[in-house]
């Protein structure tokens, strides 16, 4: 399983390419490939994902019943968040247009390791957010992990 952490600054070529980090890469199983998902992220940044955590996503939704309402609105508008990327061989790779859009990035970006993925944000909405959720990140550490600070 990927184990991705730390921040990241990188750009994105004119192509709309980036980069992936050389130890965000090497996180990586070489059993995975070079194939990962691109996701719009519920914050405005994307998220990618590498296919083995994929998997388990599309699985759990598999089982759903699909005569429910609910759950064919839900597999709509959650398949259509997603775009298939390759890694070539640099660790670059494409990013579609409507996931540019989402994540309003243009020539700069913030790469942040989430543990089983990596969160793709525009460096100027990352400070922002990051800024109203310094206090957050202190009460929910406190929370989850039972340490202050």
């Amino acid at each position: 399983m990927a184990s991705f952490t730390g921040e990241f600054e990188c750009k994105l070529d004119a192509k709309g390419r980036l980069v992936l980090p050389s130890k965000m890469k090497a996180s990586l199983p070489e059993s995975l490939g070079q194939e990962m998902m691109l996701r719009k992220g519920l914050e405005p940044c994307l998220e990618l994902i590498p296919m083995i955590e994929v998997r388990k996503d599309h699985n759990k939704l598999a089982s759903l019943d699909d005569t429910d309402e609910d759950v064919r609105r839900f597999k709509r508008a959650f398949f259509r968040r997603e775009s298939p990327v390759e890694l070539d061989t640099a660790g670059r790779f494409l990013i579609p247009k409507n996931m540019l859009r989402h994540g309003q990035l243009e020539k700069d970006a913030v790469l942040i390791g989430m543990g089983t993925k990596i969160e793709i944000w525009n460096p100027d909405l990352h400070d922002a957010y990051s800024a109203k959720e310094e206090q957050v990140y202190k009460d929910l550490n406190k929370k989850f992990l039972g340490k202050s600070g």
